[in-house]
């Protein structure tokens, strides 16, 4: 795979290279099995999008740094996928904020939170940042919500005023807004529950969101009154505009 997708010439490059990443953890024990799947279920997203961060997710961008900027505690939430995907730019955000990473997975296993955690510590290192990473000692419990991801840390997820949570799932979502947190998603899907539920949701793909919250963070931009079903419905329009156009 790594020779067919070496020319960054080639139309799927970059996509081809989320898809080697996502490969990789999964062979380093970091992923479920299930990840590559899940993957390939925003691919196909961003192909609608045209693997583009369109005009409302670039605005859902700036509104998520700015409410970032603005909270007393934030937090990033961060699974498998997304630390496979864009690690490196999430420690330079929490670093940013001077805030916490907090891994949290649905198939938590001791091995995979292990190899998790262990990427972000070499990677933190690495990068000469001090980020505190979360996750390893659970203390506490998200109220009203079942299973692995119910588990989450007190000076972590459990005491956040605003959290980030990449590639999401809706119960969590549900869960943490019912906690009266501002949850920022990211997420390709438009029509899921986390980013229906969600206080502002980013349709786009995480890297390039990732990479837009290090520009924007620094300049502090300011929250709006944001309409956050008015931005999914733009995305919606995008997508059946760009159905469209492939079909005439």
């Amino acid at each position: 795979m790594t020779e067919e997708i070496a020319d960054p010439s080639h139309p799927r490059y970059q996509s081809l290279m989320m898809r080697k990443k996502v490969s990789d953890a999964g062979a380093k024990g970091m992923l479920a099995e299930s990840a590559m799947i899940a993957h390939g279920r925003g691919e196909a997203f961003d192909y609608l999008l045209s693997e583009q961060t369109i005009d409302s997710a670039f605005a859902a961008t700036k509104e998520v740094a700015a409410r970032l900027v603005k909270a007393k505690k934030p937090v990033l939430s961060l699974n498998g996928n997304a630390i496979a995907l864009a690690a490196r730019e999430f420690l330079l955000i929490a670093s940013q904020l001077g805030c916490p990473i907090e891994i949290n997975i649905f198939y938590r296993t001791p091995q995979r939170m292990g190899a998790l955690l262990a990427h972000l510590k070499l990677l933190n290192t690495n990068l000469d940042l001090d980020v505190e990473i979360l996750g390893g000692v659970p203390d506490a419990r998200i109220p009203g919500l079942e299973g692995p991801r119910a588990a989450c840390q007190q000076k972590g997820i459990f005491e956040a005023d605003t959290i980030l949570v990449p590639l999401e799932d809706g119960d969590r979502c549900e869960a943490l807004i019912a906690m009266g947190k501002e949850v920022l998603v990211i997420d390709l899907n438009p029509l899921s529950r986390s980013a229906r539920t969600g206080t502002v949701a980013v349709v786009d793909e995480v890297t390039r969101v990732a990479k837009n919250l290090v520009q924007l963070i620094p300049q502090k931009p300011e929250i709006t009154d944001w309409n956050n079903d008015q931005a999914l419905q733009d995305a919606l329009n995008h997508i059946v505009k760009t159905m469209s156009k492939k079909f005439e």
